[in-house]
């Protein structure tokens, strides 16, 4: 049997009295598209960022590729192939649209001419080609999303952690974004997605996992989960639940 990309045991985190996670525990597969949902205050941004190494567990262990990575920093993480996009993106203003994708690329090379040519490469992946020579202050919301992702594709990553890549944007933006990120997977890049919008997740993952108070409660195919009762119940209350009996 292959050994899972990422795996996840009993991870929990406390602040002060409050336990945000307890005892979260699950794997991740190569070439999967994995989503982790759950209603707001459920725990599942701690859990994101525990694994994106910008909290430290209170308990558990992180596994990548079979190494242990539990209280990595973020740029070690990075180098180890695990690059992460942010809810709100916060790119180099002032610089252009080619100069922000070549920042991420120092993570793996010092060649400068190696990594504007790749920063190029993405560019033109992103739909963006012909806007390399724009400041950033120039371009539209959607265009800094799209963006934020380039930054983390030019770090070379193995796996890449997505913040509510469609937050803000319209159906066709969302729609653009779902094709952009089934084609980043097509390229062997791993993906962990949190996210609010259901329809994306319906159309996007092929698994997802839900958290609820900080546990775990649900991990299967998306349309199989949507309807458990427990997912339902976190999502809606109990009486919602109560009228579908």
């Amino acid at each position: 049997m292959t050994a899972p990309l990422l795996e996840v045991r009993n991870l929990s985190k406390t602040f002060g009295g409050l336990k945000a996670v307890s005892e979260v525990s699950f794997t991740m597969n190569k070439g999967e598209i994995l989503a982790l949902l759950g209603p707001n205050g459920a725990g599942k941004t701690t859990a994101f960022n525990m694994i994106a190494g910008f909290l430290q567990p209170t308990e558990g262990q992180i596994l990548f590729e079979g190494r242990d990575i539990t209280g990595g920093k973020p740029w070690d993480l990075c180098r180890e192939g695990i690059a992460r996009t942010f809810q709100l993106s916060r790119p180099f203003s002032d610089l252009t649209v080619l100069e922000n994708l070549m920042v991420g690329g120092f993570a793996r090379s010092s060649d400068i001419g190696l990594i504007r040519s790749r920063a190029a490469e993405i560019a033109e992946f992103l739909g963006m080609g012909r806007q390399i020579d724009i400041e950033v202050q120039h371009l539209t919301a959607f265009d800094r999303r799209k963006l934020e992702l380039g930054r983390a594709l030019s770090t070379r990553p193995t796996l890449l952690l997505m913040d509510e890549v469609v937050a803000g944007a319209t159906p066709a933006e969302a729609q653009e974004m779902v094709a952009l990120v089934r084609k980043i997977r097509d390229t062997g890049v791993s993906i962990l997605i949190v996210e609010h919008v259901m329809k994306v997740i319906m159309a996007l993952s092929e698994r997802v996992i839900v958290m609820e108070s900080g546990r775990l409660i649900a991990d299967g195919k998306p349309h199989d989960v949507v309807a458990q009762p427990d997912v339902l119940k976190a999502y809606f209350g109990e009486q919602y639940v109560a009228t579908r009996a």
